[in-house]
């Protein structure tokens, strides 16, 4: 599908967008059961090793990483695709369908922002050192790259793998206030890069529970956070950035790449493996040279 007038006239006034049964399961199911082939062999790996005393393979994708997880936390920060780097994955992030809606607020010239995540968020209490990287405080997404960056429009793409529900932590939004540029954020150790609570607007916030196949569209400059994960299942989800191709992407230390040209449709990348080489040389560079990410000082604990 592609984003109509109204669609885009929404966006505009609102900061954010959310499609309904924008994607198929054709769409999305590759991502997941790369993902279920590879929980899969680590876990027969683990098991082997003696690391835990259970395949769990009764259950099922929403629940079986997290019953490996209470037994070995560490497969839980092999998920991201910059670590995962599944084959699948790749592809997804130029998917036709969903760079067909991304083209309406982008333009033809599309390049996929190394800002890439894949989210399994575990149940309350079953996350590795009781901290959650994905149960997010209120924030921007402007917040969390370089200044190279603030001048230019960067759309944000949330969509869930499985349902997103208000007991296992959905998206929850401030719409209608941006356009006012970037506010002060800080970093908190334990809970990560936030809005001072004394900064925060008196805006109304809106929760969205999605269902898989629901794709959100928002502004970098839309406040938003993610509750905590109170069921039992884990909420999958993906979070992607998607801009003009030339534009900066706000982490220069990271890997860009183009989804969509007109103009120069030769460099649209579509090689897979150079993509896991760029990801692999760049993490490499990034732990050696000891480069933030953020911008923000992150606070000392008294």
């Amino acid at each position: 599908m592609r984003l109509t007038d109204v669609d885009k006239n929404a966006f505009e006034n609102q900061g954010y967008l959310l499609i309904e049964d924008a994607l198929t399961i054709g769409d999305i199911d590759p991502v997941i059961n790369e993902y279920e082939k590879y929980i899969d062999n680590r876990a027969k790996e683990l098991y082997r090793a003696g690391k835990i005393s259970n395949l769990f393979e009764e259950q099922p994708f929403e629940k079986r990483l997290a019953c490996i997880c209470r037994e070995f936390e560490n497969l839980y920060h092999e998920m991201d695709i910059m670590h995962f780097r599944g084959k699948e994955c790749f592809k997804f992030l130029s998917n036709k369908n969903l760079i067909d809606i991304v083209e309406g607020l982008v333009g033809p010239e599309i390049t996929c922002s190394p800002i890439q995540h894949i989210r399994a968020k575990l149940p309350e209490g079953t996350t590795p050192k009781g901290a959650d990287a994905h149960v997010v405080p209120w924030h921007q997404d402007a917040g969390v790259t370089w200044e190279e960056a603030d001048p230019y429009f960067i759309l944000t793409v949330w969509l869930p793998l499985v349902n997103s529900t208000v007991e296992n932590g959905c998206l929850e939004i401030m719409p209608r206030v941006h356009g006012d540029g970037l506010w002060e954020h800080s970093s908190k150790p334990g809970i990560g890069t936030t809005i001072p609570d004394d900064l925060m607007p008196s805006a109304e916030s809106l929760l969205l529970p999605m269902k898989k196949g629901d794709v959100l569209l928002m502004h970098k400059e839309i406040p938003h956070r993610s509750g905590r994960n109170g069921s039992d299942g884990i909420r999958w989800s993906m979070d992607l950035r998607y801009q003009a191709t030339g534009t900066p992407t706000g982490r220069p230390f990271h890997p860009e790449f183009v989804v969509r040209s007109s103009s120069n449709p030769q460099s649209v990348l579509q090689e897979y493996d150079v993509w896991c080489r760029r990801w692999k040389n760049a993490l490499k560079d990034s732990r050696e040279s000891g480069v933030n990410a953020h911008r923000w000082e992150a606070e000392i604990r008294g």
